[in-house]
């Protein structure tokens, strides 16, 4: 019988520092803010190869590659239905259904496929990275794979994925 076992991984520097702001769903938004967000990743197996669910040594750099990119970025969801979004010279030019206007350098924007800037939706934005880079560079699936997204401490959002069977 194989009994599961996991890894958790949360170190000091899966952090990001980002700013976004959320769309709801009668289309008005919320101001423009910012979060230290902080990273908590766990991993199952069903059973042990070579005595580990996944090396450390190898995990660890995903996660901060990932929270890296996320970094000192203005987070939009390019998959919301309600904004516009186009490049103008060297800018994204983004509209929202309450007609604000924002022009801001390509540079310090990150359009994520996702509909929104919910923790939730950046957790699973997170677990999607970190799967598809532990599949290109290990060959390796976690059966299940879960991301904590905190945006303030005490303040969290998980979302668990489980690998069909």
């Amino acid at each position: 019988m194989s009994l599961p076992f996991s890894i958790k991984v949360y170190k000091q520097y899966f952090n990001f520092a980002s700013s976004h702001f959320m769309i709801f769903e009668n289309g008005t938004r919320e101001p423009l803010h910012g979060h230290n967000y902080r990273v908590q990743v766990k991993g199952e197996a069903p059973d042990l190869a070579g005595d580990m669910v996944f090396d450390f040594l190898d995990i660890k750099p995903i996660v901060r590659e990932i929270c890296d990119g996320l970094d000192h970025k203005l987070l939009i969801p390019k998959d919301h239905k309600l904004l516009k979004i186009y490049s103008e010279k060297r800018n994204y030019v983004i509209e929202t259904p309450d007609e604000s206007y924002f022009s801001i350098p390509q540079s310090d924007v990150l359009l994520l496929p996702i509909v929104n800037t919910s923790a939730e939706r950046i957790a699973v934005y997170i677990c999607d990275e970190i799967r598809q880079k532990v599949k290109e560079r290990f060959g390796y699936a976690f059966t299940s794979l879960e991301v904590e997204v905190e945006e303030t401490p005490g303040q969290s959002a998980v979302y668990l994925h489980r690998e069909k069977v």
